[in-house]
């Protein structure tokens, strides 16, 4: 019977080995987020149910009460969801296969491209890497955590596609690489011609609609504003309950967006990120953009925030560039001009918060529990 093998140890060459072999073995792997302290890592033990960890120093040991695995089971990622609790979520090597797929043939590889890992394999964005090298058989080099220098260092030593989140732009030559995957969190305005946004999720096994547009054998449609999502590249199934919340094959992701006459997908954000402020719905992500493009900001995140007025009102918090100079209340008349530019009245911020940096996960995305109160 196949088993769940869990790996705790950074991205490495010896990882990937021990991936391979468990897989020849006809046996899952669950990789192991290095920066969870030991309660969080044996709260994902107790949930997950390993039959086996292997640990950096190469120890293996035998856990009892392991998790059974179906054939074909190739790997199980650990997504902490909308409730903080750890939720499996198995792929198969077909759904692993069909995304590497996939994605060579939209990035047009060639034998002479090549990988470099260097977000957390325990993440889906990480790991999907090694999948695509794995099954393609691309070079692959692997970094245990993101470190500019060393990343530009791989891209001249002939790394030619890296994932990235979204941070981690502006602190490297994007040039030096073919093409960058981004994703984690949302885009920045004016983006180098290589570097390719990416939807997509755990379940889906990485970004499956690239530049908006999805990858072969990706179905997308909008019911009542939610995205949907068809494709072979979707997981079997969720750890706890053996189940796949689809109908007909149909993903509902929760997420809100809409297709445009040429079929181009744009992602709004979650249903839950939607600001009712006078009863209109302001869609943080639109206001982001707009923002994103002023030269006194270097980063925004839009939120709402409860208003005895409005309902809620429309709150960007904001990192400016070091150049900027201005008082707090011009930047809020300068940047609601800005955003009225290009959009009705009722999506310009009512209030604006500077902080020194945006606070965001070890993988980009912000952390909103962290934000100050506005």
């Amino acid at each position: 019977m196949a088993r769940l093998i869990a790996l705790d140890m950074p991205a490495s060459q010896t990882f990937v080995d021990l991936v391979q072999r468990a897989w020849s073995d006809g046996n899952a792997i669950l990789p192991i987020d290095q920066r969870l302290r030991p309660a969080g890592k044996k709260m994902l033990m107790d949930t997950m149910a390993p039959s086996e960890i292997i640990d950096a120093s190469f120890t293996a040991s035998t856990l009892p009460n392991g998790r059974p695995m179906q054939d074909g089971d190739a790997l199980v990622i650990a997504s902490s969801g909308s409730t903080g609790s750890p939720k499996g979520i198995i792929h198969t090597h077909s759904s692993l296969l069909a995304g590497a797929q996939a994605s060579a043939a939209r990035l047009q590889l060639t034998s002479d491209d090549h990988w470099l890992v260097c977000i957390p394999v325990s993440h889906v964005g990480g790991f999907s890497v090694i999948a695509r090298a794995l099954h393609t058989s691309a070079a692959l080099t692997l970094h245990p955590a993101f470190d500019a220098v060393a990343v530009q260092e791989a891209a001249r030593n002939g790394a030619t596609h890296t994932s990235l989140v979204a941070t981690a732009l502006s602190r490297i030559d994007t040039s030096l690489f073919k093409s960058i995957l981004l994703g984690g969190s949302s885009a920045p305005a004016n983006l180098s011609s290589n570097v390719i946004t990416t939807y997509g999720m755990t379940e889906t096994g990485g970004g499956v609609v690239y530049n908006g547009q999805p990858l072969e054998n990706v179905e997308v449609k909008i019911v009542k504003g939610e995205i949907l999502l068809r494709c072979p590249m979707l997981m079997r199934a969720y750890c706890d309950d053996q189940t796949i919340p689809t109908e007909d094959g149909w993903y509902a992701t929760s997420d809100m967006g809409e297709i445009d006459e040429n079929g181009k997908l744009s992602v709004h954000g979650r249903r839950s990120d939607m600001i009712i402020t006078g009863g209109e719905n302001v869609w943080p992500s639109v206001v982001e953009h707009s923002m994103s493009s002023h030269p006194m900001i270097d980063q925004v995140v839009v939120r709402g925030t409860p208003d005895t007025t409005w309902g809620q009102r429309v709150v960007a918090y904001v990192v400016l560039n070091d150049s900027a100079q201005t008082s707090d209340a011009s930047l809020l008349s300068d940047l609601r001009d800005h955003v009225k530019q290009s959009l009705p009245a009722f999506y310009a911020p009512q209030q604006i918060v500077v902080l020194a940096e945006i606070p965001r996960t070890s993988l980009g995305k912000v952390d909103l529990q962290a934000l100050p109160s506005a």
